[in-house]
């Protein structure tokens, strides 16, 4: 030993301490394990996460990550390893949860070799029997965006999830949740749980639901709220990477992407009330869903595979043709009806939380249910963290409850009663260029600065927030206004969703500026300045649009009130001052047309 000792000492400097470091790293991994094996022979636990897909499991690795001394164990019903591709809905990321799923959670290496880079957003808008994808009006980036987002072969990131928390012992698969008894008022919850037939019963100080669509805990505690949207959704995997780029021969529409490639952007077929989803993933298949306006087409019309079938061939059937072509490799098909529904209250002091589908579902356009996750799982381990470390968190949880479920319902706006718009290519370009935008400028800048998790010591941000919140709801309501008196015919039109709008480049980066907490309460002012200001635009230009068609009674009578409401009057108002010295492109209201050529969209 004593050599041992006189080599260490022998040592360069930097050397000898990378030695300690590594004994130390060591050390700490080993005491970790030690805990860890104890806590499951006496069945004690800091947290008992219930359920063990993408919600459970990031929340597992997040706490661990925060808190490597945590005693956790996630409960998870299904058998590991899942399948691949025919497994979870949810494929898609935007930045948000891009974010926390590689920088964060430390995946990056997983997002980049086992799963695809997205090609961002791509909508194509219903034109002619919709039997030429070139005719129709296309949204969608010609260059791939700095903040990288990917799409997630959900069987293939659980597995790996699973993996890692199965070497850290606190996966344990198979494992059905009988009870769930909470007391807050005493040191830790009771679990009833079965595992292979052997019935035990473990305690935990905090139970986290992420049980997805089952709800467990919001169902016992009687948390279930539906609100007021109505939409279904059928969907299917198939073993074949379908390219929407081989659906025409034309060569100037397949070289209008300049960089990256169509077949990997979440690919949106849009029409009157209802959206058809493409989604390739890594391993090779394509995900392909129908979400349809529940007023509008039926459920049953759709709800098992040969029905979905029929529906495509009559809305969308140049998609129908390629399908044939390769049904025999459909791996899966499943449905859910009426699927958007939130709750009363996803935090407590009480030492529980929901987080991811257990709380709240909104709507798959744009693909919040990983961002959800993201943020709700951030908020769970900031209350976790703060209750293990002895502070009294009775205000905090209040404060994020009442965060999380405001955000919800700013978010929910986006998507209540536009279904009836998604057959009007100017709106929805307007519209889907207003909420990525509004997306990257408040949610994403706030989630990438960690300001959610603080927002209790942020007046500014929050007084901000309120704010735009109002300013959101309003524009939301004007996009069914306008469509109330505008219906135009569109094709041949293509609108790039980023290179060409300053504004829209500006609010991507920013979300990763790295600010100051004051830069950044400076920042998210002037970001809702900036949507004041684009609000106002757009109504400006809707008014001179119509201008000409005062004849028209119900557009006459519409732009009286929009002339005499005093709210957007002070956003018009905003739209001039600012315009002198930040003025912005028109196009993204216009289809991408001057000033002159607004008329024959119009009409």
């Amino acid at each position: 030993m004593g050599d041992v000792f006189d080599r260490i000492a022998a040592l360069p400097a930097e050397k000898r301490a990378l030695l300690l470091r590594q004994l130390q790293e060591q050390r700490t991994t080993a005491n970790a394990s030690s805990n860890q094996s104890a806590d499951a022979s006496t069945d004690q636990y800091d947290v008992a996460i219930l359920g063990g897909g993408m919600a459970g499991l990031t929340l597992a690795l997040q706490l661990k990550k925060t808190r490597p001394t945590a005693r956790i164990l996630v409960l998870e019903k299904q058998k590991h390893p899942v399948p691949e591709a025919a497994h979870k809905v949810g494929e898609s990321t935007v930045e948000i949860a891009a974010h926390y799923l590689r920088d964060i959670l430390g995946l990056e290496e997983h997002l980049q070799t086992q799963q695809l880079r997205k090609f961002g957003l791509r909508m194509f808008f219903s034109f002619n029997g919709n039997q030429d994808i070139t005719r129709r009006v296309e949204l969608g980036s010609t260059v791939f965006p700095p903040l990288p987002t990917y799409q997630l072969d959900r069987g293939r990131l659980e597995n790996t999830l699973g993996q890692e928390l199965q070497r850290q012992g606190i996966f344990l698969d198979g494992c059905k949740v009988q009870q769930v008894d909470l007391l807050p008022e005493q040191d830790a919850h009771r679990l009833r749980i079965l595992h292979e037939d052997t019935e035990r019963e473990i305690t935990a100080r905090w139970v986290v639901d992420t049980t997805g669509r089952s709800s467990l805990l919001k169902r016992q505690l009687g948390l279930a709220k539906k609100g007021g949207h109505h939409a279904n959704a059928v969907w299917f995997r198939i073993g074949y990477p379908i390219d929407i780029n081989q659906w025409s021969p034309d060569p100037t529409w397949r070289t209008r992407i300049t960089q990256g490639d169509r077949s990997i952007s979440t690919n949106h077929l849009m029409g009157q009330g209802y959206w058809v989803w493409l989604i390739r993933l890594a391993s090779d298949s394509i995900s392909i869903g129908i979400v349809t306006d529940a007023n509008t087409h039926s459920f049953e019309g759709m709800n098992r595979f040969e029905r979905a079938m029929a529906w495509l061939h009559e809305h969308e059937p140049q998609c129908a043709v390629v399908i044939e072509q390769h049904r025999d490799q459909v791996q899966d098909f499943r449905v859910m009806k009426d699927y958007s529904y939130s709750c009363e209250q996803a935090f407590s002091s009480g030492r529980w939380c929901l987080t991811g589908e257990a709380a709240v579902a909104l709507d798959p356009l744009y693909s919040p249910g990983s961002d959800l996750i993201a943020i709700g799982n951030g908020l769970t381990t900031d209350l976790i963290n703060r209750d293990l470390n002895g502070e009294d968190i009775r205000g905090r949880a209040m404060v994020h409850d009442k965060l999380f479920l405001n955000l919800t319902t700013i978010w929910l706006a986006i998507y209540e009663q536009q279904y009836s718009l998604m057959d009007n290519a100017q709106i929805m370009v307007a519209k889907i260029i207003w909420d990525t935008a509004f997306y990257w400028g408040v949610f994403g800048l706030l989630y990438f600065h960690d300001a959610f998790r603080v927002l209790a010591e942020s007046p500014g941000i929050a007084a901000s927030l309120t704010q735009v919140a109002l300013l959101s709801n309003r524009v939301q309501a004007f996009f069914r206004e306008w469509h109330a008196i505008a219906h135009p015919v569109a094709s041949d039109a293509f609108v790039d969703l980023y290179s060409p709008f300053e504004f829209m480049q500006k609010l991507h980066t920013g979300m990763a500026a790295g600010l100051s907490h004051p830069e950044l309460e400076a920042q998210f002012a002037a970001n809702v300045r900036l949507f004041e200001q684009l609000a106002g635009q757009m109504v400006s230009t809707v008014i001179e649009t119509h201008a000409d068609q005062l004849q028209d009674e119900a557009i006459f009578r519409q732009i009286q009130r929009w002339q005499t409401e005093p709210y957007l009057a002070k956003l018009i108002a905003i739209h001039r001052r600012e315009s002198r010295t930040n003025p912005t492109d028109e196009g993204w209201i216009t289809l991408g047309h001057q000033r002159r050529e607004r008329l024959e969209i119009a009409r």
